[in-house]
């Protein structure tokens, strides 16, 4: 019985979505965000008008133009003039 109770519990957790950052490079060409989520520390390049997932459970980012942010992992980012708007 415990068996069957923990695959349905494994099955209902793993049918919701992971939350995550949203963001959206809205300059004319491609961008790179360094993102470091606890002790790691990762590039992100995301092409002029794509949109990256990052951060399931928060992170900060830094921007080319040396913004550093602080995200949850439920944002909307959007990268203008390599800067980030948070919405």
């Amino acid at each position: 019985m415990k068996t069957f109770v923990s695959a349905c519990v494994l099955t209902v957790v793993s049918a919701f979505p992971a939350w995550s950052a949203s963001v959206t490079n809205k300059d004319g060409e491609a961008t790179v965000l360094v993102v470091v989520e606890g002790e790691n520390r990762m590039e992100v390049a995301i092409s002029a008008g794509g949109t990256e997932s990052i951060c399931p459970s928060g992170c900060f980012i830094t921007t080319p133009s040396g913004d550093r942010i602080g995200l949850q992992g439920d944002e909307t980012i959007e990268i203008v003039n390599g800067s980030a708007v948070v919405k």
